[in-house]
């Protein structure tokens, strides 16, 4: 049973970072951020504004917030880790933590990817519990420098996590930011994976996500990207489990719909603040690595082990890797399906 006065820290200051841990200081709950020195900076001169999807604000003072570039001030006495950094650096994180955080505390991946909670397993200590968690909404972040530092949340759901420690779920809630606990989070995952796909297609539009979606030759593009990742899974037996209701195979029907039936069935989807970007678009405007290896790549991967062509998700990660550190541009359908793959 975990405490609600539990010292939560979160591992990670990007856009959901710095959200689900503003949330829970404005709460009145312990928290600490591990931050990079710059963003460390930022917060510690002007705070952290949080804007909800309803457009209400709150503004967390910079002397009521608790935030170091230092993991072993951040971990010493932590009763709960969120990490929040992009999948690449978990291995990394989880050295942090195994060195420096009291050995029975509890890690929450709140991170993109399939495979997160298994490296932190991996990496740390068995004495400290490792839950598998899923943010499902977008949260954008204002430009670097720009203060008091802002992000803004821009499409709704709710935050699932393991359901394998009690009070858990209650102890990360607020009333802004509620969080449930689920049996099958292996299974949401793997649903959240298939969504995910989108990550790099609209990073490649360099379109607003809402404006991204209502365009059929972008939804057909991610629908086609979905059946190779649906075959993929069901040949190596892994069922994802609906995400906010709707499973990958139904999504996938609904994004091939004709724009005006779309847009009667899909009014939830497109009901979104027009500023949301995937976080892969914002990578590339940051000119930092991104996450493709743990989305698309997971797909190409397992495909090849069942000697099954993906065609799609290799010309889509070849696209992301051309742009990667370049300056970001718009591309279009027919470039990434006419991509030639080496």
């Amino acid at each position: 049973m975990i405490e609600n006065n539990s010292r939560i820290v979160v591992a990670g200051t990007g856009s959901i970072g710095c959200y689900v841990g503003g949330h829970l200081a404005a709460s009145g709950k312990a928290v600490t951020f591990l931050a990079r020195p710059r963003v460390e900076t930022e917060i510690r001169q002007a705070g952290l504004k949080i804007i909800n999807l309803d457009g209400t604000e709150h503004t967390i003072r910079a002397d009521q917030l608790s935030v170091t570039a230092d993991p072993a001030t951040a971990f010493e006495g932590a009763g709960i880790i969120l990490v929040a950094v992009k999948s690449g650096a978990t291995g990394e994180m989880a050295g942090l933590i195994a060195r420096h955080a009291p050995a029975e505390c509890i890690v929450v991946s709140l991170q993109n990817g399939v495979g997160n909670a298994q490296v932190l397993r991996k990496n740390l200590p068995e004495s400290m519990t490792v839950i598998a968690g899923m943010v499902p909404f977008n949260v954008v972040q204002s430009e670097s420098g720009q203060l008091p530092l802002t992000v803004r949340r821009t499409t709704a759901g709710t935050i699932l996590i393991e359901s394998r420690v009690e009070g858990l779920a209650e102890a990360l809630s607020t009333p802004d930011l509620p969080v449930s606990a689920h049996d099958n989070m292996q299974g949401i995952l793997w649903g959240k994976l298939m969504m995910n796909l989108n990550n790099a297609l609209n990073a490649l539009s360099n379109l607003p996500l809402a404006t991204q979606l209502a365009d059929r030759d972008w939804r057909v593009l991610l629908a086609d990207q979905m059946g190779e990742g649906l075959k993929v899974m069901q040949a190596h037996g892994i069922v994802a489990a609906p995400v906010q209701g709707v499973s990958p195979a139904l999504l996938r029907l609904i994004l091939l719909l004709p724009n005006f039936l779309f847009r009667r069935v899909a009014r939830k989807m497109l009901a979104i603040d027009p500023r949301a970007r995937s976080s892969m678009w914002e990578d590339f405007s940051r000119g930092r690595t991104t996450e493709i290896d743990y989305l698309q790549g997971v797909i190409v991967q397992l495909a090849r082990e069942k000697n099954i062509p993906t065609p799609l998700a290799e010309k889509v990660i070849a696209c992301v890797r051309q742009a990667e550190g370049q300056p970001i541009r718009s591309h279009a359908v027919a470039e990434i399906r006419q991509k030639t793959v080496l």
